[in-house]
This record gives C-alpha cells, structure tokens and sequence, in this order.
C-alpha cells in the first residue's frame, strides 16, 4: 500500500497459519518525486484521462513492490496465496450524497504481472451497508494485538491519524476512528516552504512556537467534535483548509510557527480523542510513519502523562508494516470468505466481505 502521505510503496509478506500471523519480509520502495506529487494533487474532480492514466501507473508500481518483496525474501512466488492491494486513496467522501471512496492502482495489472490472485477495493462494500469504509485496520488490531490484562488503544501516525480502542475486557465492542491530520498538513506545509517531503525528525517545528490563537481555531473545526463513527482525509484536511483558517484569522504567523501548530494540532485532536474514551487507556502503541518523528511522539507524551508509550514493535511487529500486514490479513479473509468490517468502528449495518478478487490467467513465474 501507498498511504495518505504517500511517501512509499509498502510491502509486507505475511504467513498465516491458524490464529497467527508472521511477518516474512518487509521493505519501503520510493516513489519517483514527480509521480508523487501529480498523484497527489489527484482527486475524484480530476480529469478522467489523468486519473487512468496514473490508476495504470500505480497498478505496475505496485506489480513491481510486489515482484521486489517476493525476490528479497527468496520464496518461490507460486507458494505466495494472495497480494491485498490497498491502492492510493485519491477521494474518501463517506458523508457525500451519495457516499464514495476512490483508491487508484489498477488491481488487474498486479494480477497480470505477477501471476497472483490479488484483492483490492476494499472499503466500498464496508459503504454500501452505511459504513465509512474506514479506518479498516482496527479489525487486524482487534485479531492480534488485544489483551485480556490491560486496556489498550493503537495509534496509527500516518497522513491521517487514527486510534483503535481495545479494552480488555472482551465483552465489550472495540472501537476506533480517524482522530483528523497525522502528518498530512506538517509534510504539506513544510514542502511548501522547504521543498523536502517531510520536516525530518520534527525540526522545523521544534524550532518553532505554537501560535495558539489559530490552534484554538483550527481545533473549532466540527470534525473534532464530531461523534464517530468517523474517518477523513485530504478532500477536508488539506493545504486549501488551513489557508481558510489562517484568513479567518486575520494576521501574519511565521511559516515555522504555523508548522509548530500543526504539530499542536495532531498532538491535541488525538489526546482529546484518547481521554473522551469510555475506557481509561493504560498502553498506547504507535505506528505508522509519524512514530518516527521524536518530537511528535514526545509531544504526545506531554499530553498523555499517565499512559504507558511505545511501539508496536513491542508487540512483535515492525511499526512501519502494521498498514501493509493490514491489507494482506484482509486479503485472506476475503479468500476465506470472512468478514474483514468491524462495523463498531465503520457504523456498518452488518459485517461483510470486504475487497474483489482479480484472478490471473497464469501461475507467478516470479
């Protein structure tokens, strides 16, 4: 998968046997700067012929992350069941009249190049029962990192931030939503000024000072306020919002300290998201690409005083690869025909197979 940041291709392969799953191989593949950045300016208003034309381009960028991942790990490709693609999100209007979701990379390519079954179009089934269609990965979270000991909640740092609640006693419904930006307005706002892709290790925002007359107005937006079941994405938090709300304001603030707010902004939607819990969290686990931003995470910290913070590499899995082993977990309960919606987290009516099955017309050769 490609995530709301975009900044790679992620592959993960995956052994599944009974309740388990074990992470084989792993590894991040670039995304040329040009092809990154077309991309995301995409959205579903975009011109028809760019949006195949980059659903094409994805769909052999993938083919080829899928192809690399198999090489690295040295398995012979006609042992691997099944690729769960993802795909780039370039549209997610769940509360649309009607509601839609748009995710590019052409899944029959990947099937034709490589050889192997491959699942994709997740979330779409997850809407048509009146769910969001996100976030999906709470179900993977809910399977194998639940405790019967201690109440835990797994925070997704990626463009979009997202929290799953596990409390541990298992009766009750595991809950989880988008929390609103990760990391989405701090890459943008910093390749806006700086021309990298990200503010690495938080920098830029540490050397600045939070302005908190616009945190407070960027915080009154309704999302935050807004009960879930929820998800969002770049069609709200986006470049367009925060300029919006820097001339509601009305006066001049440095670019490093708007970037310093912006890291308050992500900091304090997802503390309130944590303590407006019914369940007291006790363990909070990172992943995703923001668990690498020290500043970020340590801000997180200030916020959370009372909650034990970590990895889920403490639970035995790579924090970079929660997302991508997501996607391959819902690929096998799709070829299992299992539900992969957990409708207390999406607001579906029912659970329901999610993703269509693309069948090669040969065995991988890879």
């Amino acid at each position: 998968m490609s995530g709301t940041s975009m900044d790679a291709i992620d592959a993960a392969l995956v052994r599944f046997s009974d309740n388990s799953l074990e992470l084989l191989e792993y590894n991040q593949f670039p995304i040329e700067d040009a092809i990154r950045n077309d991309v995301r300016n995409l959205s579903a208003d975009s011109d028809d012929a760019k949006i195949r034309k980059y659903h094409g381009l994805l769909g052999e960028l993938f083919s080829e992350a899928v192809i690399k991942i198999i090489l690295q790990s040295g398995m012979d490709g006609t042992k691997i069941s099944a690729v769960g693609s993802h795909g780039q999100t370039i549209s997610h209007l769940p509360d649309a009249v009607p509601p839609r979701t748009l995710q590019i990379g052409d899944a029959t390519i990947i099937a034709t190049r490589t050889g192997i079954i491959t699942v994709a179009d997740f979330r779409r089934m997850d809407m048509a029962v009146g769910g969001q269609g996100a976030p999906l990965a709470p179900a993977l979270h809910a399977n194998h990192f639940r405790s019967r000991s201690a109440n835990r909640c797994i925070l997704n740092l990626g463009g979009i931030a997202n929290i799953t609640i596990l409390p541990a006693n298992l009766n009750a419904m595991v809950t989880g939503f988008d929390t609103g930006p990760g990391n989405c307005l701090l890459d943008d706002w910093n390749r806006l000024h700086n021309k990298t892709n990200m503010d690495e290790n938080g920098d830029w925002a540490k050397g600045g000072i939070p302005d908190f007359e616009l945190l407070e107005q960027l915080l009154a937006d309704p999302y935050f306020k807004k009960p879930a079941p929820k998800s969002s994405g770049r069609d709200y938090f986006n470049l367009q919002w925060l300029h919006s709300n820097l001339e509601l304001l009305g006066k001049y603030i440095t670019p490093g300290n708007i970037q310093a707010t912006l890291l308050q902004l992500t900091v304090t939607s997802i503390a309130g998201a944590i303590n407006q819990q019914a369940v007291t969290i006790e363990e909070l686990y990172l992943c995703g690409g923001g668990s690498h931003n020290p500043v970020l995470v340590s801000e997180i910290g200030v916020k959370l005083p009372d909650i034990a913070i970590t990895t889920t590499q403490s639970l035995g899995m790579d924090p970079d690869a929660v997302e991508a082993v997501t996607f391959a977990w819902l690929a096998k309960r799709r070829l299992d025909g299992l539900p992969g919606n957990l409708p207390s987290v999406t607001g579906a009516k029912r659970s329901v197979l999610l993703g269509d099955i693309y069948e090669p017309n040969y065995k991988s050769n890879v």
